[in-house]
């Protein structure tokens, strides 16, 4: 990098930003520029995907679709950011939860990669998952319903 185009200023709030908001890693690219910042020695799940995956084929029960009843349902969960979902900590792994699988709170249910980074969702209370409601590398937006435990 030419240091003409280096920005100390923009590191600095890049790094606050990283404090304020509890995020492990930033990334800035503006084409002519590319600036990442991370935290040292801060565990995280590292979900290693090929540049170019071929679409799997899936012979287990795949996902119902999210739909209005899931969303107002008592036993939903929902995203709490913008990303993609993951159901394993890692590609050819069990999965964290399958449907009909008795979980306790605080359990990982799966984890959400958003800004490369991997958030694990945790189970609000225990119970029984019934259904779930996103697939294996599926966008999710905010507030959308991602499991039901009864």
């Amino acid at each position: 990098m030419a240091t003409k185009n280096f920005d100390s200023d923009l590191v600095r709030s890049l790094a606050e930003l990283l404090d304020q908001t509890n995020l492990t890693e930033i990334e800035y690219d503006t084409g002519s520029l590319r600036i990442r910042v991370a935290r040292q020695g801060v565990p995280m799940a590292v979900h290693h995907m090929p540049a170019a995956a071929a679409p799997a084929v899936v012979a287990a029960p795949v996902a119902q679709p999210a739909s209005d009843d899931a969303a107002g349902h008592p036993g939903a969960v929902t995203s709490p950011m913008v990303g993609v979902s993951y159901l394993s900590p890692e590609p050819g792994a069990a999965k964290f939860i399958d449907v009909g699988a008795t979980v306790s709170e605080g359990q990982t249910l799966m984890l959400i990669e958003a800004m490369k980074t991997f958030n694990p969702i945790r189970a609000p209370r225990g119970g029984k998952v019934t259904r779930i409601l996103v697939t294996d590398g599926q966008p999710v937006e905010f507030g959308e319903p991602l499991v039901i435990i009864e």
